[in-house]
């Protein structure tokens, strides 16, 4: 467990990283936030099988009430949680990750380790609370060892995310770490080709950049991932303000 000496340290290195991509791309413009229009519906339902009772759901709650009682991998069953989701469910900005830890599995809740501490901070640097964005990976469930998700496993738990995605309806997604990015994107592309620039799922915005666990294996990579959240950031604006 990371001391208070780690975690302040941590916190410098992330202070520092900021100052320094700001000195080069200049400070962020947040804006004041306004009422935003109303959303359409959010055309990714399309994605989930037709006979699949996850159209039958129309909350998020009944959504996690399915997740926690089914069993559709055999990580369903090793588990100690599942580990569904949590946010605002009306969120602007949607945050989406690879798969639960050993705390998250502890915790039931997504990106609540020392990873989910640097997300935190990332985000009030962009100006969003953890409350106010929706959190999710795209499994529920823990791989052991911390191992990449497996295709199959991918294959029958993202059409959960998907359902996520349609009831939370976030106007721009941040999509982290290569595994979370692929299979939400549906591609095979590297990390650094992903980053920098605005990928469509189905009308909605999204934006690719390191996990948090990683920046915490390589701090050279912050200055990286703030320069791709400032990136959101500014995208963000444009797309509320238009």
């Amino acid at each position: 467990m990371p001391t208070a000496e780690d975690l302040k340290a941590e916190v410098r290195e992330l202070k520092t990283a900021i100052e320094d991509a700001v000195a080069i791309a200049g400070p962020i413009a947040i804006l004041d936030k306004e009422p935003a229009a109303p959303r359409e519906p959010h055309p990714i339902s399309a994605q989930i099988k037709e006979d699949s009772i996850l159209h039958t759901f129309d909350t998020l709650a009944r959504v996690e009430k399915y997740v926690a009682e089914t069993v559709l991998i055999p990580l369903d069953e090793t588990r100690i949680n599942p580990v569904f989701g949590v946010g605002s469910a009306n969120a602007d900005l949607m945050v989406v990750g690879e798969a639960p830890g050993a705390d998250e599995d502890q915790q039931g809740e997504p990106f609540v380790g020392r990873a989910g501490q640097l997300l935190n901070k990332i985000l009030a640097a962009i100006d969003f609370s953890r409350d106010e964005v929706y959190i999710a990976n795209i499994l529920k469930s823990r791989p052991p060892k911390n191992r990449n998700p497996l295709p199959d496993e991918v294959e029958s738990h993202i059409p959960i995310l998907y359902k996520q995605i349609e009831l939370v309806n976030p106007r721009m997604i941040l999509c982290v770490g290569k595994v979370a990015a692929n299979a939400l994107l549906g591609n095979k592309d590297s990390l650094g080709s992903m980053r920098g620039k605005l990928h469509d799922l189905f009308g909605t915005p999204v934006v690719v950049t390191y996990h948090p666990a990683a920046l915490l294996r390589n701090p050279n990579w912050k200055k990286s991932t703030w320069e791709d959240v400032q990136y959101l950031r500014d995208r963000f604006n444009e797309l509320t303000t238009s």
